[in-house]
């Protein structure tokens, strides 16, 4: 128990700065925790909806990562190499690290060249340079069809899109310009966050829809034309637009892929309680994983559950070191804020490993749970920074 010991968390996103952070505060000060990140800004993702409404600007929603080292955790900033995930080491712009327990908290990574013409004819809404590019495009049209589109599955944030689109929606309304603005959304599910069943998933399309926002399920892009402004499907509909904001494919990160982590989901396969994967001393938290339900679908890749885990894991680890406290176990409960627009926000939340299916509730929509995302913001962005 006296021997020094050497933590390696991958990725400095929620689940990464979570879990990092914990460490750092409950382990011996001769441990050590060291983060890798290759960004040096953490932008807080909920908060870019509404940068791309012109609601937030960059400065608002992003921290630099090199603050986190005042906590006492080892940041190293570069790109990951290659993981052997076995030895528990790390190779890092050259160099190897070489662990203890390794969490990797990588997230998925995003994937718009798979489907052609995407990149060049849209703006992707889950980056900060996509959103500020949207910001400028939607606040320029004055008539026309916006379209949100999301180019495959599975997808981190299932609220997302539809926040989008109610967001275009109540943006074109605020400006004055509702009436010569259409709002579509295009999507291979066959309803709104089928994941958390028929019933949550009708009250979210209705509340889509009462916006006057057009939900067309089960369309699969194939390909986009920039020029034509079409976007094409697999059931041959072929569907123009003067604005398209998209939710990009994902796929996990190439490293992790490389490692031999990933199982036959395309993500990484973990024990569900412990996150811990077939590697001993390895943990994989977050959208990187693959965490299929009763139902057979995977649970949803979304911030609240990176964090969850994070303290699952950063717990069992820090028990695994000194001792102290007792093992947990993740739940499956999750929740989430749906934006409406006009200051108004529904909010969904339940546990996912409930049988025979998962067991959620949606609430509102409302002011106050609006005014709640916007404490949660400025609660991440001060509280671990």
């Amino acid at each position: 128990m006296s021997e020094r010991k050497t933590v390696l968390v991958l990725g400095g996103g929620i689940g990464g700065i979570v879990a990092a952070s914990l460490m750092r505060k409950r382990l011996p000060r001769g441990d050590r925790v060291v983060l890798v990140e290759r960004d040096s800004q953490h932008v807080f993702p909920p908060s870019l909806l509404w940068l791309m409404v012109g609601d937030r600007r960059e400065r608002q929603i992003s921290r630099p990562i090199a603050s986190l080292a005042g906590s006492g955790m080892e940041l190293v900033q570069g790109e990951i190499d290659g993981i052997d995930p076995l030895a528990r080491r790390v190779r890092v712009g050259g160099q190897d690290i070489l662990a203890d327990y390794v969490v990797i908290a990588l997230g998925a990574d995003l994937a718009p060249e798979t489907v052609p013409g995407l990149t060049e004819a849209g703006h992707n809404v889950y980056t900060l340079a996509g959103a500020q590019s949207l910001d400028r495009a939607r606040a320029a049209l004055r008539q026309g069809r916006i379209v949100v589109l999301v180019g495959g599955l599975p997808f981190k944030c299932p609220a997302a899109p539809y926040e989008a689109a109610m967001l275009l929606e109540a943006d074109a309304r605020k400006r004055g310009m509702r009436d010569s603005i259409t709002v579509d959304l295009y999507t291979p599910e066959p309803g709104p966050m089928p994941v958390a069943g028929p019933q949550v998933s009708a009250l979210v399309r209705q509340m889509v829809e009462s916006r006057g926002v057009r939900i067309h399920a089960e369309h699969v892009v194939t390909r986009v034309d920039p020029s034509g402004r079409l976007i094409h499907f697999q059931n041959g509909a072929s569907v123009p637009f003067d604005l398209l904001a998209y939710v990009p494919p994902h796929r996990a990160p190439a490293v992790v892929r490389a490692a031999g982590l990933t199982g036959e989901s395309g993500w990484v396969p973990v024990n569900r309680r412990t996150l811990e994967t077939k590697f001993p001393g390895v943990y994989a938290i977050g959208d990187v994983t693959g965490i299929p339900l009763v139902t057979g679908r995977p649970l949803p890749k979304a911030g609240v559950f990176a964090h969850g885990q994070a303290k699952i894991v950063a717990n069992n680890i820090v028990h695994a070191i000194t001792g102290k406290g007792a093992p947990q176990a993740f739940d499956g409960h999750g929740a989430c804020f749906i934006e409406i627009g006009a200051g108004r926000a529904g909010f969904g939340s339940g546990n996912f490993f409930a049988e025979p299916a998962p067991r959620m509730r949606l609430r509102g929509p409302g002011r106050l749970l609006h005014l709640g995302k916007v404490a949660y913001e400025k609660y991440w962005l001060s509280h671990w920074f």
